[in-house]
């Protein structure tokens, strides 16, 4: 039986014609930005953009990897010298390229030294990264530093050894003031409305907690534009790593899955060298906000809701959910009727164009992304996709029926992970622990438990909280969402909004 080779540089030159290669010269390129939290979607995303530069416009553009959590990529990426397959989904369709633009990638779990010595290297003009909502220690209903937070902590007392995104950023740039003074740009990929605001509040914030005029250099030194991305990159399973091996005759252990679309809109605001990636499809903007929120509220919010109540109703995906006719109804209501009219216009974007586009992307059944994983961490995502539309929604007197039922929702998913109501799943939220200490205190009572839970103000802002409006309508969803039916709410909530529309007017044209 023969050995099944590993991809490696000197594989390149031999893969299958079927599997896209890097096309330019990749031992000519040396690094010119590093990346924090290489995973999937980095993988899927902002490598292939550069990826594509490089092909378009060879430059110093090589990519440093950076992990400082889980998982290690010596194993992975490392061995194969930053060599990845990227499969596009779509359906029954699959296309293979491999990805050259990852020149190396360090490990710095156990210590934040490997990763300081990449961050401060004069050769590293930019950062990009994808550390997930909760890496940035912030308040979600605020956007400030927690500095509670037990890692910024630790961080404001051991600065030389930081384990948080804010604390090793702020290291970083006190150790290139201190070296060699050039500047940084830092640029935020997470799926955080005014995400790069929040990391120089983060960052700022810490600095200016450190003292010695390090904030002040920040300030005058870096930069921190905003970015929307997106792609759908689901977990990767083993059967898209035992897919490589058998269509295309090697072994890849860091193989990424994406859908076709892509899309990345940047802030045109820069500390120095940046890459042209708006030569290979990304648009550079003055504002970024319009496309945030139109992603945020319509792709994500989509996403949330049908994750949520997609566990509830006992399906497995995403691509479940839609599938569903009572969630594809209730979907599309809560987006044309609720979501859209809180949105300002998007330059070349047409919204009920950008709904039917976004749900054709959900409906695409090779993405396998399971509810369970786009559920994980949703107190740090529904402050942007559904709380800031119901507060908009509010401002101007209209209905929240259909948003409210998401909002509790993630309350009925947290809820139903507490021991009181059986641990019926396993979930990754940094408020778990809170909603179940609230759901173990008082059992089935609806009414207790929404207003224990809107009661955590990091994630409710106060005000919105005390809305009579908003109580009553995520408590109404929340009870019928722990009962037996937990489809009830959506059933009687899109039943109500027939009639509500049978009842409207007429407009004249």
């Amino acid at each position: 039986m023969s050995v099944i080779e590993t991809l490696s540089p000197a594989l390149l030159e031999r893969l299958p014609a079927a599997v896209q290669k890097p096309a330019y010269h990749r031992a000519a390129l040396a690094a010119g930005m590093a990346h924090l939290g290489v995973g999937a979607f980095h993988r899927c995303h902002q490598a292939e953009y550069t990826d594509d530069l490089l092909a378009a416009q060879f430059d110093r553009w090589g990519v440093i990897g950076i992990n400082i959590r889980p998982p290690h990529l010596a194993e992975t990426l490392g061995r194969q010298s930053g060599l990845y397959t990227r499969l596009i989904r779509e359906n029954s369709h699959i296309e293979a390229r491999v990805i050259g633009s990852i020149l190396e990638v360090v490990d710095s779990q156990a210590s934040a030294a490997p990763a300081l010595e990449v961050l401060s290297s004069p050769d590293i003009d930019l950062v990009t990264m994808t550390v997930t909502e909760k890496g940035y220690c912030h308040i979600p209903s605020s956007g400030q530093l927690d500095l509670g937070h037990p890692d910024i902590v630790h961080d404001l007392a051991n600065p030389e050894a930081p384990r948080s995104v804010p604390g090793l950023l702020a290291r970083a740039l006190e150790l290139r003031r201190a070296t060699h003074g050039q500047p940084l740009t830092l640029l935020s990929c997470d799926n955080i409305q005014s995400n790069g605001v929040i990391l120089a509040n983060v960052v700022q914030t810490f600095a200016e907690q450190r003292g010695s005029g390090l904030a002040d250099w920040i300030s005058a030194n870096a930069a921190f534009p905003s970015a929307m991305v997106d792609r759908i990159a689901p977990a990767v399973t083993q059967d898209d790593l035992d897919s490589v091996e058998q269509w295309s005759g090697y072994h890849d252990a860091a193989i990424a899955v994406g859908e076709p679309f892509r899309q990345w809109v940047i802030e045109r605001k820069f500390a120095g060298r940046v890459p042209r990636w708006d030569l290979v499809g990304a648009s550079f903007v003055d504002d970024v906000t319009p496309f945030e929120h139109l992603k945020m509220r319509v792709l994500n919010g989509a996403q949330t809701t049908l994750a949520t109540l997609g566990v509830l109703a006992g399906l497995e995906h995403t691509s479940d959910a839609i599938a569903d006719p009572l969630l594809a109804a209730f979907i599309k209501r809560m987006l044309l009727e609720e979501t859209l009219p809180t949105l300002t216009p998007v330059p070349g974007i047409e919204p009920l164009a950008y709904v039917e586009q976004s749900l054709g992307r959900l409906r695409n059944t090779a993405i396998r992304h399971r509810n369970h994983q786009i559920a994980t961490d949703g107190s740090q995502k529904i402050v942007q996709r559904l709380l800031n539309p119901i507060r908009d929604r509010l401002r101007q007197g209209e209905s929240i029926d259909l948003l409210s039922i998401p909002v509790a929702g993630w309350m009925a998913y947290l809820i139903q992970a507490s021991a009181r109501f059986g641990k019926r799943w396993p979930v990754s939220d940094p408020y778990a622990g809170r909603v179940a200490d609230i759901a173990d205190a008082t059992g089935h009572d609806a009414q207790v438990l929404a207003a224990g839970i809107l009661a955590i103000d990091t994630i409710f802002d106060p005000g919105l909280a005390a809305n009579d409006t908003f109580r009553a309508t995520v408590t109404s969803a929340l009870g019928e969402l722990l009962s037996d039916d937990p489809m009830a709410t959506v059933r009687r909530n899109l039943k109500q909004a027939d009639t509500t529309r049978l009842k409207r007017p007429a407009r004249s044209a």
